[in-house]
């Protein structure tokens, strides 16, 4: 799973960052065994940082990350995988 070809919607294009795009598709890329079709990832402002909840339900999976920020976001985007292709959207994308 999320090894094919990866699009995005033109609400992440314009709301998340290209750093932080590509650091969820890092946080993909890293995981280990399986993968849910379905990977959520909830950002949220800590002070100065960026929070970056990445969490799954079939296997559950949990996982932290603050990293610098000069502008950090709140937004929960979704990385969705049909088979085919995989897709990173907003939750109101969905």
């Amino acid at each position: 799973m999320f090894t094919n070809e990866r699009y995005l919607t033109c609400g992440v294009d314009s709301t998340i960052p290209l750093e932080l795009q590509l650091f969820m598709w890092e946080c993909m890329e890293r995981m280990q065994g399986a993968k849910d079709y379905l990977q959520v990832f909830e950002l949220t402002a800590s002070g100065p940082m960026q929070s970056i909840s990445h969490s799954s339900e079939e296997p559950e999976y949990h996982m932290e990350y603050l990293i610098p920020s000069d502008t950090p976001i709140t937004a929960k985007v979704y990385i969705i995988d049909d088979g085919d292709h995989s897709t990173m959207l907003l939750a109101e994308e969905y």
